[in-house]
């Protein structure tokens, strides 16, 4: 192999490694967002266990970007809001972050779309949101 062809990997391999360094550590905060901008992100932990989500109501509020962060203690839930379009499993041991924004007042409900036993059908709760 000539030199610029131990050049050109030792260059590739930098560039990898670069852009994996900040993928897992995160890349810093884009410069165009203000500290407020990102304290008002919203953040709402939810327990999902059979049969319940604790809490399994939820209050947002129009055009406040907001994340529900799951932590699922026995099962891989579903979590489902048929009226936003939004869908997710919440696997056991793992934190799943669902990210949103809503754009119009009103209730959504919500409901496990997993099936987890006898009791499932009750699995479910609503997203308030507020002007």
């Amino acid at each position: 192999m000539g030199k610029n062809g131990a050049v050109g990997i030792a260059l590739g391999a930098l560039v990898c490694t670069a852009i994996f360094m900040s993928v897992a550590t995160g890349a810093p905060k884009s410069q165009n967002k203000t500290d407020q901008e990102t304290e008002q992100i919203k953040i709402v932990k939810i327990v999902a266990q059979r049969f319940s989500y604790t809490p399994n109501e939820i209050v947002l509020h129009k055009g406040t970007p907001a994340v529900l962060e799951f932590k699922a203690l026995d099962f891989t839930h579903g979590f489902f809001v048929p009226d936003l379009g939004i869908r997710a499993d919440l696997v056991v041991g793992q934190v799943t972050q669902v990210r949103l924004t809503p754009e119009k007042a009103g209730v959504y409900d919500f409901l496990c779309d997993n099936f987890c036993g006898a009791g499932h059908e009750h699995m479910s709760g609503k997203i308030i949101v507020k002007e």
